[in-house]
């Protein structure tokens, strides 16, 4: 079986109003991501997804669809989708980075492998070793201090049992939204905060004092993508549990992280590591140094969340079970490019068990809302 053809189109999907996100970052109220279709010699299609979000990967959709089209095609015509390694292997040798274009492909490959297989990706992966249904965490945005608390409020009362709040904006909001925050979901309900690398040091001590009567249970990225020294130390001094998200992206910086003691969890997912696989080398070699991982997110459509979820079930360190993380991106769009939507019902997602990824993709309703 060999790949004969490469399709990218770029889709935009809004946010639902009541979920358009506020960060660190600035504003996500429209998410503009690429699509890909692979075609083989045997007819068997696989689709992937780029969720591009310039701000924080430094992607965007002309230079994902830009790479996919007229980079990494050429180098993968004729290939096995079945050989990933030789896959990753070029993919690495005509571009540095670009982790959510080469992960789109990745995760196209995979969907053949397992169309073709007639098994779910997960069975491809060695099998699940947790049920096909996991637990969520909410992610809040940075509103204002009493939607917060009411958007909390609401989410809590459909089941959720742990509330991420977003911060790194400005110091005295932050803290009066967390506590907000507290104030509205009780003392039972997990509380975590991500700063998505918006505070300097200082900052970070200073608001994690003022929260230290909020039992904070852990601190996402609360400095700058790089600064190792400034983690361990702020982890050290504060004594909080960190997730490293946009300090991790690659194994490099995976095992930096690990090397100098600088997290407590590690927050990875397939788009972010380039795929399934490399994803899948992270968590075994934070496993084995004794650090859990839990699943980030960049807001996917059906595709990525779908891949998302096969790389959950099937890894034993996704620790999802003591560290919710997210997989709920398509419950915050207006509407899914899915003719099978994932199952998502409050605070649960959970994935089928059709061949590949498991996900038809709606290509009249793609083409509706085609971009580019």
């Amino acid at each position: 079986m060999r790949v004969i053809s490469v399709e990218t189109m770029t889709v935009r999907i809004p946010l639902k109003p009541e979920r358009r996100m506020i960060s660190a970052l600035g504003r996500h109220e429209v998410s503009e991501f690429v699509l890909v279709r692979l075609q083989t010699d045997e007819g068997i299609e696989g689709v992937g997804e780029a969720t591009v979000t310039p701000r924080w990967s430094g992607e965007t959709r002309w230079s994902a669809q830009a790479m996919i089209a007229h980079v990494i095609a050429p180098v993968i015509m004729g290939v096995d989708p079945k050989d990933i390694a030789e896959i990753e292997s070029r993919l690495d040798a005509v571009a540095v980075g670009n982790w959510f274009a080469k992960a789109a492909v990745e995760m196209a490959c995979w969907d053949i492998v397992g169309r073709a297989a007639g098994k779910p990706v997960f069975e491809l992966l060695g099998g699940a070793c947790r049920p096909l249904t996991i637990r969520n965490r909410f992610s809040l945005g940075a509103y204002e201090p009493a939607l917060a608390a009411e958007r909390a409020k609401e989410r809590v009362a459909s089941g959720f049992t742990t509330i991420k709040v977003k911060v790194g904006t400005e110091l005295r909001a932050d803290v009066a939204r967390v506590r907000a925050v507290r104030d509205a979901i009780g003392s039972d309900i997990e509380l975590t905060i991500d700063a998505n690398g918006g505070w300097s040091e200082s900052a970070a001590c200073e608001c994690l004092s003022a929260l230290a009567d909020c039992n904070i249970r852990l601190v996402e990225q609360p400095l700058v993508r790089g600064n190792y020294t400034g983690l361990k130390r702020l982890r050290e001094r504060m004594g909080c549990k960190i997730i490293a998200d946009e300090s991790c992206f690659d194994e490099v910086e995976a095992a930096e992280l690990i090397a100098q003691n600088c997290c407590d969890v590690l927050s990875i997912y397939p788009g972010k590591q380039g795929g399934i696989a490399r994803a899948r080398r992270i968590a075994e070699m934070a496993g084995e140094h004794g650090v859990a991982c839990t699943i980030g997110s960049n807001l996917e459509w059906d595709i990525a969340a779908r891949a998302m979820m096969h790389f959950i079930v099937a890894t034993p360190n996704m620790r999802v079970d003591v560290y919710p993380g997210d997989c709920l991106g398509p419950f915050y769009h207006e509407f899914s490019i899915a003719q099978n939507p994932l199952v998502i019902e409050g605070p649960f997602t959970t994935l089928n068990v059709a061949p590949g990824l498991g996900v038809d993709v709606d290509w009249d309703r793609v083409k509706t809302h085609r971009i580019d």
